[in-house]
This record gives C-alpha cells, sequence and structure tokens, in this order.
C-alpha cells in the first residue's frame, strides 16, 4: 500500500514541549501526571480533527514507561486516529524525548486511548470511516480491532484468574503453615503474604499494614481544570491520580518511588467545574522489586453528600532506585481484611498477567524456538498475538507475485531470514462459509495432504483451539513431524473487514515432544477470506517459515510451487464441495 505524494494524516497531531522546573519532581526529572496531561491533550486533539465535534477519553489502554526525562529536554508527542468503530475510535500516541545538545531522540512510551465523540446535546455521534492510506496506517487499523477486543475482555480475564489463584493459594497456605507450624496456630493471612510469587524470600523487615499506606485527597475541580466542554479535563483527573498513588507508594517503602507502568484508565462518567473529586490509593500488594497501587476517583457535587459518582480507576506499578540506579527489595504488605485480601489477590493476577503478556509480546520472529507456553492466563494475549502477527503479515506492501496458474495467484515477500508465501484465489461460495469450513481444522486433512491427523486437544473458547497435528514430512533423522497449534478465529470487526483464521505453535506442557515424532514449529500461518460481492469471496493463505527452512524453501521453489498450488486447488474442490452444507453454517460463531 503506497501513500499518495505528499500524503499526510489527516488527523495526525504533533505536540512538543520543553521540560521545565515546573513539570518537574524532586529529580529534575519529569514528572509522569504532567506527561498524562499532555498525552490526553494530543490524542485529544487528533479525536477531533476526525470527529468534527468535541470528543471525551473514554479509556487509556496500559502505558509502559521506558525512559525518564530530565529538565531541559524535549517531550515530543505524534497521535493520530487508528480506527473509528461506531460512536467510538482508538487513538495512537507516540511518545519520545529529543536531546537539544545531541539532536538525539529515544522512546518514551506507546499509548493507546479510546475517545467518544459528542455532538450538541448529551448523545453519541456515529463517526464517519477512517479509510488507511499507508501500510503503517493499514497495519494499525487492522490491529486495533483486536486491541478493542481485548479490552472488553479484561475484566473476564482477571475474574478467571481469580479463580485459579484463590485455589492456589490456599493449597499454598496451607504447605507454608503445615511447614512453619505443624499444629496449624499460624494465621493463613501471614501465610498468604509469605508467599506472594514465590519472591519474598529476600522482603525487607516486617510486613507493613496496608492501612498505613492509605491515602485520600480531595480536589475542587475549578476553571482551569476543565476542558472546552465544560468537564474535568481527562488529563489533569489522571495527573491527580498519579499524585495520590506515588503518595501511598512512598509510605510502604519510605523513599521517592518510580512509576514504571499503568494499566488501564477507565472513565466511568464526567465531572464539572464545581465538583468534588475524592481521591483514594492504596499499596495493594509489594512483590520483590516493585509494588502495585490502586487509585480510585469518587465526584459528588456538595460536603455532606451521601451518594458518589465513580469517575476512574487505575493500578500503577512502581519500583524504588537505589544509588547505583538498581531496583531495590521492598517490604512486604499485610493486606486488610476481606476487600483488602480480594485487592491482595487481584493484584498477583494482574502481575501474571503482566508477566505473560510481556513474554509474549517480546518473543521475536526471527528467533527459534518460536513456541510459547501455553496457560489459561496467556491465552488471551497468545490468541491476541497469534491473529496480529498475521494481521500485520497481510497488511505488508512489499509482495511480489512470482506466478498465476489457473487464476491462483502465488506471491513472496523476503524480509531478512524470514520467508512468506501468500496463495489468493476467488470462488463463488458464501464468505462465512468458507470461514467455517477452513476454520475446523479436524477437517484439514480432507484437502491437505501435509495434514495426517489433526486431534483437536482443547476448546478454549468458540474463538480458540488446541490441536495436536501429525505431518508425513520426515525430519533429519526419519521422523513423522508433529506439532501443536494454537488456532484463532474472527469474525469481520466492521464493512469490509475479513474472516481471519489464524495458526501459531504453543508448548503445551500437558503434550510434550515424545520420542516418536519430531516436533516442528509453525511461526505464523492462516487464512483471510473477503466478501468482494454477492457472488465472489476472495481467500489468501499466507504462511511464514523460520530461518532454518529458508535454504530448503530457496533450492526447491519451483517443487514448493507446484505442492503448493495443488494443495490450493484441493482446498478449492473441497469448498466448492461443501458450500452447501447448512450444518456448517449452523455452527457457533
Amino acid at each position: 500500500m503506497t501513500a499518495p505524494n505528499g500524503y499526510r494524516n489527516p488527523t495526525e497531531v504533533n505536540m512538543s514541549q520543553m521540560v521545565l522546573p515546573c513539570h518537574a519532581n524532586h529529580r529534575g526529572e519529569l514528572g509522569v501526571g504532567q506527561l498524562l496531561k499532555w498525552i490526553d491533550t494530543a490524542a485529544c486533539l487528533s479525536a477531533e480533527k476526525h470527529a468534527g465535534c468535541p470528543c471525551v477519553t473514554a479509556s487509556v489502554d496500559d502505558i509502559y514507561f521506558e525512559q525518564t526525562i530530565s529538565v531541559g529536554q524535549v517531550v515530543n508527542l505524534k497521535a493520530k486516529v487508528n480506527r473509528a468503530f461506531n460512536s467510538s475510535m482508538e487513538v495512537g500516541i507516540q511518545v519520545c524525548y529529543e536531546d537539544l545538545s545531541s539532536g538525539k531522540q529515544w522512546k518514551v512510551c506507546q499509548a493507546y486511548a479510546t475517545f467518544v465523540a459528542q455532538g450538541d446535546g448529551t448523545g453519541k455521534v456515529k463517526l464517519k470511516l477512517f479509510t488507511p492510506q499507508t501500510e503503517e496506517e493499514q497495519t494499525e487499523y487492522s490491529i486495533a480491532a483486536e486491541r478493542r477486543r481485548m479490552r472488553l475482555l479484561h475484566t473476564d480475564i482477571i475474574k478467571d484468574l481469580l479463580v485459579k489463584s484463590t485455589i492456589q493459594d490456599a493449597l499454598r497456605v496451607l504447605r507454608h503453615r503445615q511447614r512453619k507450624d505443624p499444629s496449624g496456630r499460624h494465621s493463613p493471612f501471614v501465610g498468604l503474604t509469605a508467599l506472594t510469587e514465590g519472591d519474598r524470600d529476600e522482603s525487607v523487615g516486617d510486613e507493613v499494614p496496608a492501612q498505613k499506606t492509605r491515602v485520600e485527597s480531595v480536589e475542587l475541580v475549578l476553571p482551569p481544570h476543565a476542558n472546552h466542554q465544560g468537564n474535568t479535563f481527562g488529563g489533569q483527573i489522571m495527573a491527580w491520580m498519579e499524585n495520590v498513588a506515588t503518595i501511598a507508594a512512598s509510605r510502604l517503602c519510605h523513599a521517592h518511588p518510580t512509576l514504571k507502568a499503568i494499566e488501564m484508565f477507565h472513565f466511568r462518567g464526567p465531572s464539572q467545574v464545581g465538583d468534588r473529586l475524592l481521591l483514594k490509593a492504596i499499596v495493594n500488594n509489594a512483590f520483590k522489586n516493585s509494588m502495585e497501587v490502586g487509585v480510585c476517583v469518587e465526584a459528588y457535587r456538595q460536603e455532606g453528600e451521601v451518594s458518589r459518582r465513580h469517575i476512574n480507576s487505575a493500578f500503577m506499578t512502581f519500583v524504588v532506585y537505589d544509588d547505583k540506579n538498581q531496583t531495590r527489595t521492598l517490604p512486604c504488605v499485610k493486606p486488610e481484611p476481606e476487600d483488602g485480601e480480594r485487592r491482595y489477590r487481584e493484584a498477583n493476577a494482574r502481575k501474571k498477567i503482566r508477566l505473560d503478556r510481556k513474554y509474549v509480546i517480546s518473543c521475536k520472529q526471527c528467533e527459534v524456538p518460536v513456541s510459547v507456553p501455553w496457560d489459561p492466563s496467556n491465552r488471551v494475549y497468545l490468541s491476541y498475538n497469534n491473529v496480529s502477527s498475521l494481521k500485520i503479515l497481510v497488511s505488508k506492501s512489499n509482495w511480489m507475485l512470482a506466478t498465476e496458474v489457473n487464476k491462483v495467484k502465488l506471491s513472496t515477500l523476503e524480509e531478512g531470514d524470514i520467508l512468506s508465501f501468500r496463495l489468493e484465489m476467488s470462488l463463488s461460495i458464501d464468505a462465512k462459509q468458507a470461514f467455517l469450513l477452513l476454520s475446523d481444522l479436524s477437517r484439514r486433512h480432507e484437502w491437505d495432504p501435509h495434514y495426517t491427523k489433526c486431534e483437536l486437544l482443547q476448546q478454549v473458547d468458540d474463538d480458540d483451539m488446541l490441536y495436536h497435528v501429525i505431518t508425513p514430512a520426515l525430519s533429519k533423522d526419519n521422523k513423522l513431524t508433529d506439532f501443536i497449534i494454537l488456532a484463532s478465529r474472527r469474525t469481520p470487526c466492521d464493512v469490509g473487514d475479513p474472516y481471519v483464521v489464524a495458526f501459531r505453535s504453543v508448548t503445551l506442557p500437558t503434550h510434550p515432544a515424545t520420542d516418536e515424532y519430531s516436533r516442528g514449529e509453525t511461526l505464523c500461518a492462516g487464512f483471510c477470506i473477503w466478501q468482494d460481492d454477492d457472488k465472489k469471496t476472495r481467500i489468501s493463505y499466507y504462511n511464514q517459515f523460520t530461518p532454518g527452512f529458508v535454504s530448503y524453501i530457496t533450492a526447491n521453489i519451483a517443487g514448493l510451487s507446484s505442492e503448493l498450488y495443488t494443495t490450493f486447488q484441493n482446498c478449492e474442490s473441497f469448498l466448492e464441495k461443501n458450500k452447501d452444507d447448512i450444518s456448517v453454517g449452523l455452527q457457533n460463531l
């Protein structure tokens, strides 16, 4: 996808800010609260460029801060709309800082914010579509649908983890109590705090009651705190939240903490000039070198008012650096009974999610092994990564047409050590029907000779399945090759989106590699299916090969091309034969 000459995204907003002493903390570094204000301002301006009317912040995704910024340096922000849905849109913000002496720039963070357009009244506005013009815009546009899905699932992920972690914690506490005191006189509370994440052996000093870290602060919303619509500026609320969270964290460590990550801000309602905002923060849990602080914001109009409106909540992760810029070991936290214990367990669950997500995202495609361990807690991120990787591959603009036989096109893409293939064809079949047939790997052997056997190991949910695949390909030691495959499927998010079926290798603890087979790996593969019109459906199959296989492919490109064509023609016959199968169309999506 090539952009027109001189093209610039019409929603793009660039903002540069000099960091002055009034923006800095005691260390002479830019306060994160001030940075959040600038992020929200740039994102709002971009959203309003697209909407043509006032917009409000609905949420801000997780933010990870890679660098700190000193006084005298320049913060450069670039915001642009990635995708517009019905009445909401995703805005991507890139933040870097510039050293004026050297001219060098460093990445600080990347953020994704959701904005809702508001017209003259209080009702939402239906947004015009955003049409991507470049490869980068197409990629962000496609993945925006996946990020939106992740936001909607976030609460359910935490709930599922809590159910599992509660049982695991109970067993671990019981074992700990039996080791420490066979009579069982120890409080289970002590056992729980002593075993958090298995990393508390090096904790400093005694437990600190969470109550001692509690902070409550009231802010009166004045005209300077309001945006151009009269509502409290979202960036200002986030800055106040960061302030009370920092105070709570400092009460645990008796030092100046550094904010490293913020989990999603979710604005539940507006507040106006004249409102009082009650901000509450407390340390939910402390791990070896980090702590989680929970913050919530409630609004009320008059002093003594009983009912308060929940405005926002977020979770912030802090660390403390010593004189050598190494993270300090933190004290344990003793949570308050009942609600405090719940927050304590939830912090454990969120930490596991952060670690799983970081591991999944950090795995580079050029590295072998490419398989990521499968675990119920990381399933959503593996599914997201699976589909996103395929969508990124689809969005590439430098595909080269290799050959075309019987209206089947074969294209290739070389990027470094990675070689990818794309086969395309058009059929007279309903796109949804093709999607249902191709996403059922248990039938793959009917048209693909490379699938000798495909056993469904686990139906994770409606969209994700784990399979054990056996292929006739012989390895160097003359064994058949097997794979553990995660198959993830997606229906279109909007008109013009394809149906997607993505495949990738995972490691499943219950099905390790055996001597019977040679365990193989699938880097990125899958189908994209577009309904071009009432009669024609366009089907593309993608396959990305690992570096170790590239030399083989290069030497056997002609033979492989012929083999791919034959397989794809078998696929065409399979779809034509089953396109009127009503039972397939009745499957749950």
